[in-house]
């Protein structure tokens, strides 16, 4: 399946005290470009991120905002660290019996110990583990956002496709007519210009002048390089940069057959041609 390199997803994990958030969103580029937007206190999740991200994306400039949230719905009960306390029970025991005349410790002295009612930080392995979970649902959707997208573009492509090969099929019968009326108005001219030459030396210089005009070789490459086209889209994949080849190929024969063209029929179908490619190499711009 060809994929846009535009793409949005987001994801939240609930992790009790807080909400893990997590958000991807691209648009195209030339390369894969992957920046960060996130708190302090996830920094250290942007290297693991950054190696997933990259196992499941080639291309596009691809924004990732990780956050940790509190919850904020109700209050949260807050209890003193037993362990802590109890460690502080036995200090001021030692305390008391050296120097018997101090005062003993107070309930709010107690509490206002560091330690004693600090939050309960998540730990930083936990919190990696969750966060890796959640980027395997928000890829997923990702990549699955950037499939849909890329479809629609695929098959605007190939309507651009199947519009040009008709082009190039409707020039194919009518260059004998344009051909010979062309040969014809050329061989009057040559006689006029030529007064007193052989039928022989005005043969030769509508030989050469046909040669010029001969659009054969530019159709055959035309429709190559469609062929190729269709191909390339329908096998899907990485596919932008050999089809941003190809609208490169199908614009310089496009060029030619207009250079020569020597009706305004030719030239009209060339133009549309250069149309068609224009319109497909926007659209293209956007594949991964």
């Amino acid at each position: 399946m060809i994929h846009s390199m535009t793409g949005y997803a987001a994801g939240h994990r609930d992790l009790g005290d807080a909400v893990l958030h997590l958000e991807l969103k691209s648009v195209n580029s030339r390369y894969l470009d992957i920046g960060f937007r996130s708190g302090d206190d996830v920094r250290s999740l942007e290297m693991p991120l950054r190696e997933k991200i990259a196992a499941s994306v080639s291309r596009g400039k691809l924004e990732c905002r990780v956050n940790l949230l509190a919850q904020t719905t109700a209050p949260r009960e807050r209890m003193p660290n037993r362990a802590l306390v109890g460690q502080l029970g036995r200090m001021e025991a030692v305390v008391r019996e050296l120097l018997p005349s101090a005062a003993p410790l107070s309930v709010a002295e107690v509490l206002r110990w560091p330690g004693v009612l600090a939050d309960e930080s998540i730990d930083q392995a936990r919190l990696q583990g969750e966060c890796l979970l959640l980027a395997d649902e928000v890829i997923k959707e990702f990549l699955a956002s950037r499939a849909r997208e890329g479809e629609k573009l695929a098959e605007i492509v190939l309507e651009r496709v199947a519009r040009m090969r008709a082009h190039v099929q409707e020039v194919t019968p009518i260059l004998p007519r344009v051909l010979a009326d062309y040969e014809a108005r050329l061989a009057a001219k040559l006689r006029e210009v030529l007064t007193g030459q052989d039928e022989d030396r005005i043969r030769q210089e509508m030989g050469l002048f046909a040669a010029r005009i001969d659009v054969a070789e530019e159709l055959a490459r035309l429709s190559t390089h469609l062929t190729e086209t269709e191909r390339v889209i329908r096998k899907g994949g990485a596919a932008g940069k050999r089809l941003d080849f190809l609208m490169q190929e199908l614009n310089r024969e496009a060029n030619t057959l207009a250079s020569k063209s020597v009706s305004t029929e030719v030239t009209a179908i060339a133009l549309e041609l250069k149309l068609l490619i224009e319109q497909m190499r926007e659209q293209i711009q956007n594949l991964e």
